[in-house]
């Protein structure tokens, strides 16, 4: 064989060779996931448990306690307790009796111990005092608490004003004004017409007209009030 033709089938198979590792391998298939890869998620951590209530001081370690104490108390990973919610409530507060009366309160011969100390005699009314009955049938009204010392514990619902005058004293001011009954027709009743007194430091009598054309005056009303300016 001719060196020609050996050198025709060397170049014919370093050709065959070059195209065969030319060819590409086909690919791997992925490996599958493992166990733990696909493993559930990771669990929350448990709850810390509640730390002990503190114990009160013990009285002076010896060396002996000191060393046992540090190898056996050891701190723990714990949280603080909670104060437990108090659900009980504050007895309500009792109410406060008032004071009982020591004694009844007179004027003269009338109880009068219903009755409520006058503050502002522009705002009293009849009907607040106590209701009584005096002389020549007279019927009348106490209002207020009698100060003490007053004069006005020895009149009488019914006395004239003369009476009243003479037992009471002169007053600081007075003056007559007319009632509503003047004004009803043919009305010749009591009442329509009043005489007021003014004392200082006591209080206010009221005098009612008598029935008829008459112009005496007899006491009706007794307001005690010892803050009283005695002017009307």
């Amino acid at each position: 064989m001719s060196k020609l033709t050996l050198a025709l089938l060397f170049s014919a198979g370093a050709l065959i060779t070059g195209c065969k590792s030319n060819e590409t391998k086909p690919e791997e298939p992925a490996p599958a996931p493992t166990a733990a890869a696909t493993s559930a998620p990771e669990p929350a951590p448990a709850a810390k448990p509640v730390c002990p209530p503190e114990q009160p001081a013990a009285k002076k370690k010896t060396a002996k306690t000191k060393a046992k104490s540090k190898t056996e108390d050891k701190p723990l990973d714990c949280e603080p307790a909670k104060p437990a919610a108090s659900t009980a409530t504050a007895p309500a507060a009792a109410p406060v009796a008032p004071a009982p009366r020591t004694g009844r309160i007179m004027h003269g011969q009338y109880d009068i111990s219903g009755n409520k100390p006058v503050t502002d005699i522009a705002q009293v009314q009849s009907g607040q005092g106590t209701m009584v009955k005096g002389e020549r049938d007279w019927e009348g009204e106490i209002t207020g608490v009698p100060a003490a010392g007053t004069t006005f514990t020895k009149l009488r619902i019914g006395m004239s004003r003369q009476q009243a005058i003479d037992l009471a004293g002169q007053p600081t001011d007075q003056g007559a004004y007319i009632t509503g009954k003047a004004w009803i027709p043919f009305y010749f009743g009591s009442d329509r017409a009043r005489w007021e007194m003014a004392y200082k430091g006591k209080g206010r009598l009221i005098f009612s007209q008598n029935a008829g054309f008459g112009t005496d005056f007899y006491l009706t009303w007794v307001i005690h009030n010892e803050k009283d300016t005695g002017y009307r």
